[in-house]
C-alpha cells in the first residue's frame, strides 16, 4: 500500500464531510466551507488530496471557485458526493474530471450511515479510480480497525451505486410507512437493484460493481434504517406529510429527492425503464399518492423476471 497524504483538505463541513474528517485522523486535515473565515485557496494550500463532500448542488460553484485560485502539489481529487447535475445529468466526479482533466480522480463511496461511523461501529467503503496509485493514497488514508476500505477501478458504477439507492431509499420509505410488510419490501429491494443496474449499465459502469458496497450494501443500508434522510422522505411521505415540511426537518440534504427528477428527465430522453423511480418521481411531485403508486407498480404488465439480461 502506498504511504497515506500528509495533508488532507475536506470542502464542505456538513455531517458527511465532518465524519470524513474523523476518518483521516492519522493524516493532517483541514475542513473548510463557504463559512469559514480562511479562503479556500489558504484551505488547500500544500495538500495532497482535496475531497469534495458538499451537496451535488453544491459541486459546480466549489469547482467554480478552486479554479479561480492557484492550486499547488498536484492534489488528488476525491469526491464524496451523491447526486445527478440537473444541467447535464453528469456524476460529482464527471463534473470534476472536465474541469480539472489533468489531475487523478477517486470517488469514495459506500454503505457508510454517518452517526453509526461516529459512535464506531464497523464500516466498510469503496475508492474507486482509474488511477490505482490516487486510490491506495486514498485507502491508506482512511482505512482502520473500524473502517475497511476497498478498492475499485469502477469509478462510475462505484458513484451511480451511491446515487440511485437514494431514491430506492425513498420507496423503501414509503413501504415500511405504508407498513406494507417483508415480502413487499423483499420485491421492492430486489427490482430496485434490477433497476440500478440497468441504469447504470446503460450509462457505462461495470455490472458487477452494483453488487458490491456501493451498489447492494449502500441499497441496504439505506433502505433499512431512519438514519437515511432519503428513507426519511418515504416514510413521512407515507404517513400524509407535505414534502416542502419534511425537507425543511431534515437535518442536512435528501439527494435522492433531486436525483429522482434528473433520472426520470434522463430516462424519458434515453428510453430507459425505470419503473420504481418513476413513481418515486410522481409522488415526490404530488401528482399520486403512495396507495397509488404502490398500485401501479402491481399492476404492470407482467413479465419474466430478468428479461432484461441483455443490458
Amino acid at each position: 500500500m502506498k504511504s497515506q497524504a500528509k495533508k488532507i483538505t475536506i470542502l464542505g463541513s456538513g455531517v458527511w464531510g465532518k465524519t470524513l474528517g474523523l476518518l483521516a485522523s492519522r493524516a493532517c486535515v483541514t475542513l473548510w466551507s463557504r463559512r469559514s473565515p480562511e479562503t479556500i485557496e489558504s484551505a488547500i494550500e500544500e495538500a495532497d488530496v482535496i475531497l469534495s463532500a458538499v451537496a451535488i448542488k453544491g459541486v459546480r460553484p466549489t469547482i467554480a471557485k478552486l479554479q479561480n485560485v492557484k492550486i499547488s502539489n498536484n492534489p488528488i481529487l476525491v469526491t464524496a458526493t451523491k447526486g445527478l447535475d440537473p444541467l447535464t445529468s453528469q456524476t460529482p466526479s464527471q463534473i470534476w474530471h472536465e474541469a480539472f482533466p489533468d489531475y487523478p480522480i477517486v470517488v469514495l463511496s459506500g454503505p457508510n450511515l454517518s452517526k453509526e461511523i461516529q459512535k464506531g461501529l464497523p464500516a466498510a467503503t469503496v475508492v474507486a479510480s482509474h488511477d490505482r496509485q490516487a486510490a491506495e493514497t486514498v485507502q491508506g488514508i482512511f482505512a482502520s480497525e473500524k473502517f475497511r476500505v476497498y478498492l475499485n477501478q469502477d469509478p462510475l458504477g462505484t458513484e451511480l451505486g451511491g446515487t440511485l439507492k437514494n431514491i430506492m431509499a425513498i420507496a423503501a420509505g414509503v413501504c415500511d410507512g405504508m407498513q406494507l410488510g417483508t415480502n413487499a419490501k423483499a420485491a421492492l429491494l430486489t427490482r430496485a437493484l434490477r433497476e440500478m443496474i440497468r441504469v447504470g449499465t446503460f450509462l457505462g459502469a461495470d455490472r458487477e460493481t452494483f453488487f458490491g458496497l456501493s451498489g447492494l450494501g449502500d441499497l441496504l443500508a439505506t433502505c433499512d434504517s431512519p438514519l437515511s434522510r432519503n428513507y426519511q422522505v418515504g416514510y413521512r411521505l407515507a404517513e400524509g406529510k407535505n414534502l416542502e415540511q419534511i425537507l425543511s426537518e431534515l437535518e442536512g440534504t435528501a439527494e435522492g429527492v433531486n436525483t429522482t427528477a434528473v433520472l426520470v428527465n434522463l430516462a424519458r430522453e434515453k428510453d430507459i425503464i425505470v419503473p420504481i423511480s418513476s413513481q418515486v418521481d410522481r409522488l415526490l411531485k404530488g401528482e399520486s399518492t403512495p396507495l397509488e403508486s404502490v398500485s401501479a407498480l402491481m399492476k404492470r404488465d407482467l413479465k419474466a423476471e430478468f428479461y432484461d439480461l441483455d443490458f
